[in-house]
């Protein structure tokens, strides 16, 4: 027999009865009934029940057994009573008469329990990853994320697809997040950097004549933690293409994700139709470019209704160049009590508030109520209901100003509406291509233009496109969102070095700093680029999505706390002197 064990914990049925085994995995849990000692016994793949009475050889060195200590056992097979048996998992059937223990590994006083659901401080979890890992939700969230690697590298492969390593040492690069650094000891005073993307490496690998490239790529970020991003390093489904454009981007992609959605979304819907958002639509429509389209609400422009109005702050508020009033539609919301909540919540959010009109049942017929309505009268109340399609029990709230000083926060709100009302279909997994987004944004306090997206993206309209005015100038860029988060990101790519050095120098970039920046680049574009385009799929967000999960830690192995610190390893921690003088560095004290 194994020195550890014959079968796992999940392996045994009413087939072994009146055989003898061994199992080894850790004490979940210990019950004592009467004197007989049941012990759930768990490892990788499952449970087992396994007992010992006094008649047991063992039964003294089992007495001192406690949650989470490693054993190996030896015993018989023996079938539970029919009322005994534990149809929730396989080994149900039967239970293992110990005979034989060995203590493989004793475990000391937990500081967190495996066995129930008990809530521990994060801080407790990250510092025991180990010990929260054992634990069967994140265990489960772990393996289902190690499946969904799998069917996406297989999907990718059976799509005509080649795998291929970009470096992880690299060359420092714009690409929207700071770098970690890496200084170099045999170039002292140097630094590689970890790359935020392998977006240089698979361009070059388009010009270097592969048409296909994918791979499960590891990318590093030093950035602000947030509850869907890591803050120092994530994994993502990387591919490039040669000779094609946005649409075969598209078709490429739709069938891989759908397939995986459809093979790990517990039966949730997979809609099969993911349309195409224009980033100005969305904005306007959803407040935000990741809408969450199981949500049917669709804000509205209604700025005419309020222009010359009795309510003297949208009306004032619309003599000013670039503002406008939004309507976020509340079917079902109509009553004071929701309505006065909605607007407690944008004053949360930072705002003075959101205005509101309900409409209810009145002396003769419908009738509009709230402060708004009083002051616009009943003609423009009238045409506001008509044009938001609203009619009595629905409500509308009121946004103003410039758009970009709004359009967050009523895109949450709009979210919030969807919840607390119950519009947003839960089972469900709602898909929609996000396009024709501004290749360049102007800096709201100097006016200096930057990029806005990604940098080698290929402006729409070509080197013509880069005569108007920046902020106008769109680009083949596109993201894939999925429930209100962004999945996809991605970009057909300028491949033409003097469209290239002219999109730069409206950023501000001259020919040299671009030439200094991406030097390799710049020199295989002058070897014949073929045209190109990808994208890249968040894996640690897409199976947040699968697992039902709120936080992308609950689906990492190992990951940083908050501050970007791993709790169980100590890291960052401090350089040694000697190490130091190797690298030729010199850490300076932080300015109070």
């Amino acid at each position: 027999m194994h020195a550890y064990r014959s079968h796992t914990c999940a392996d045994l049925n009413a087939e072994h009865v009146g055989q003898t085994v061994r199992l080894a995995g850790w004490v979940h849990r210990v019950r004592d009934h009467g004197g007989v000692l049941f012990i759930d016994l768990r490892d990788h793949y499952g449970m087992t029940q396994v007992l010992a009475d006094p008649d047991s050889p063992a039964f003294s060195e089992i007495e001192k057994v406690r949650s989470e200590w490693c054993i190996r056992i030896d015993g018989e097979v023996k079938a539970r009573d029919e009322s005994l048996i534990n149809p929730k998992i396989p080994t149900g059937e039967i239970e293992v008469f110990i005979r034989d223990m060995e203590v493989l590994g004793a475990a000391e006083e937990l500081p967190l329990m495996v066995f129930g659901d008990q809530e521990y401080p994060e801080e407790t979890r990250l510092r025991y990853r180990f010990l929260d890992l054992r634990r069967e939700k994140l265990h489960d969230n772990i393996m289902l994320r190690s499946r969904v690697v799998a069917d996406l590298r297989q999907r990718m492969w059976d799509s005509g697809f080649t795998e291929f390593q970009t470096p992880v040492i690299t060359a420092s690069s714009p690409e929207g997040a700071r770098d970690f650094l890496v200084p170099s000891r045999l170039h002292p005073g140097k630094f590689y950097a970890l790359p935020q993307a392998p977006q240089q490496f698979k361009q070059l690998i388009m010009v270097s004549g592969f048409d296909k490239y994918f791979q499960i790529a590891p990318c590093f970020r030093d950035e602000d933690p947030r509850a869907d991003r890591s803050p120092t390093d994530f994994y993502q489904l990387d591919m490039e293409m040669s000779f094609v454009e946005q649409e075969d981007i598209f078709a490429t992609m739709e069938p891989v994700l759908r397939g995986a959605f459809e093979a790990f979304g517990n039966g949730r819907k997979v809609d099969t139709d993911w349309p195409r958002l224009a980033y100005r639509d969305a904005m306007l429509w959803y407040g935000s470019d990741k809408p969450d389209l199981r949500n049917p609400i669709k804000m509205q422009i209604v700025s005419e209704h309020f222009r010359g109005s009795n309510f003297a702050i949208f009306a004032k508020l619309l003599e000013q160049e670039g503002t406008e009033i939004r309507a976020i539609p509340a079917p079902g919301g109509g009553s004071r009590k929701f309505c006065d909540r909605m607007n407690a919540y944008a004053q949360k959010e930072g705002l003075p508030g959101m205005g509101y009109i309900f409409w209810r049942e009145g002396e003769n017929g419908q009738e509009a109520a709230g402060p708004l309505a009083k002051n616009i009268g009943p003609e423009r109340t009238e045409a506001i209901r008509q044009q938001l399609g609203l009619g009595v029990g629905d409500a509308a709230f009121f946004l103003g100003g410039k758009p970009a000083t709004f359009e967050a926060v009523a895109g949450r709100a709009r979210n919030v509406i969807g919840e607390e009302l119950n519009l947003t279909e839960q089972d469900r997994f709602a898909f929609a291509w996000i396009v024709d987004f501004p290749m360049y944004e102007a800096d709201p306090e100097t006016g200096e233009i930057d990029f806005s997206h990604n940098p080698f993206s290929m402006p729409q309209g070509g080197i013509d496109a880069l005569d108007g005015e920046p902020t106008e100038i769109l680009g083949w860029q596109y993201d894939l969102a999925c429930n209100g988060s962004e999945l996809v990101s991605g970009a057909i790519r300028n491949h033409k070095l003097d469209l290239m050095y002219r999109a730069f120098a409206l950023a501000g970039y001259p020919p040299e700093e671009v030439q200094k920046r991406f030097g390799g680049m710049v020199n295989a574009f002058r070897y014949g680029a073929p045209p190109h385009g990808g994208c890249a799929l968040g894996i640690d967000r897409m199976v947040m999505l699968l697992a039902d999960e709120m936080n992308i830690r609950e689906v990492i192995m190992f990951p940083m706390n908050q501050r970007a610190e791993d709790l169980m390893m100590g890291a960052p921690n401090e350089p040694t002197p000697e190490q130091l003088m190797e690298l030729g560095l010199r850490v300076l004290p932080r300015e109070e």
